[in-house]
């Protein structure tokens, strides 16, 4: 699975404005190549790569490259708009090894990004409140 540590700030940065192959590419290859929920492998032209937003769009997520990991069809179906902490539980429970470091990894780069970008209203008590229940610290 992907590897444990802060690695937001040595990641390079995928820019807005990327056609969408391009930027899905990047994605990929950041999140290396697997569902970050199962860990099956993915990869470019897979019929069942998905990419889903971190913080659902349902919830104020924006569509930025930042909120935006690799998963599965199953388990971006199966998520639906459940919280990300949710989620990795459920996963766990069910004898899954989900890329915990990914998704912690995501909620920091989006925190990044909105401290830098700004607006995002709806977005920001819900990201704070997944890093809280991941006793993840936002900076």
């Amino acid at each position: 699975m992907g590897q444990r540590g802060d690695r937001v700030a040595a990641e390079p940065r995928i820019p807005p404005g990327l056609p969408r192959t391009e930027r899905l590419a990047r994605i990929l290859e950041r999140d290396g190549g697997h569902c970050v929920w199962c860990g099956r492998p993915l990869a470019l032209g897979d019929r069942d790569l998905t990419f889903e937003h971190v913080v659902p769009r349902l919830k104020g997520g924006p569509a930025w490259a930042e909120n935006e990991v690799t998963a599965c069809g199953r388990c971006n179906r199966r998520r639906g708009h459940m919280a990300p902490s949710a989620y990795l539980a459920d996963c766990a429970a069910r004898g899954l090894e989900p890329d915990r470091a990914a998704i912690e990894r995501s909620l920091r780069r989006l925190t990044a990004a909105i401290a830098e970008r700004g607006g995002q209203r709806r977005a920001r008590p819900y990201l704070e409140r997944e890093l809280r229940r991941l006793g993840v610290a936002a900076g």
